[in-house]
């Protein structure tokens, strides 16, 4: 009896321990543009509090690495979109959740996370877009950025919309880091 419970025990482990290891072998779905260099949180704060975001608010964070600024986003009452190509920045940004829903349950039902390319996915529904980008990704993402509804807010840690497009206010230094704000049209 003990021996069939134990090799009961292994074959569901083993079955269950299938689908993490398939997940933890997923490759991005193209090669990411930019290696992940996460923003520090009082710069995510500084970005977050230019754009004003409030509960009312739906914020897309592209290329949003391990969440914090979604996460940061839904302790400030928004909904809030991370879109990375990394399948394991992905992994490690919904494990941010869910440690951080430990003081705050209310922010799990307000943040998701898409393992997605950012120039492909549909972010129509933001009003709120922040970015740590190249400045040459930056660029390639405003056509893009300028189809949303105008007076939508964008807000870049370290790089601009390009030389020949000023923000919208002076940019923000945060202990050495640049913050630009935009809002669309940005032209």
């Amino acid at each position: 009896m003990t021996v069939r419970i134990a090799i009961l025990s292994f074959v569901i482990l083993a079955l269950s321990a299938g689908p993490v290891a398939a997940q933890a072998a997923q490759a991005p779905l193209r090669t990411p543009d930019v290696i992940f260099v996460p923003t520090p949180q009082e710069v995510v704060d500084a970005m977050l509090k230019v754009a004003k975001v409030s509960k009312t608010d739906v914020v897309y964070d592209l290329g949003s690495g391990d969440g914090r600024i979604p996460i940061s986003a839904a302790k400030l009452g928004a909904r809030a979109v991370g879109i990375d190509i990394d399948p394991v920045r992905i992994r490690e940004a919904n494990e941010n959740l869910k440690a951080a829903a430990t003081t705050d349950a209310t922010i799990t039902g307000r943040v998701r996370f898409l393992n997605q390319d950012l120039f492909t996915t549909d972010i129509s529904e933001a009003t709120v877009v922040t970015l740590y980008l190249l400045p040459s990704l930056n660029i390639k993402l405003l056509p893009i950025l300028n189809k949303l509804k105008p007076g939508t807010r964008v807000v870049s840690h370290a790089f601009d919309m390009g030389p020949d497009i000023k923000p919208d206010i002076d940019p923000i230094n945060v202990n050495g880091r640049t913050v630009y704000y935009y809002t669309v049209p940005i032209n």
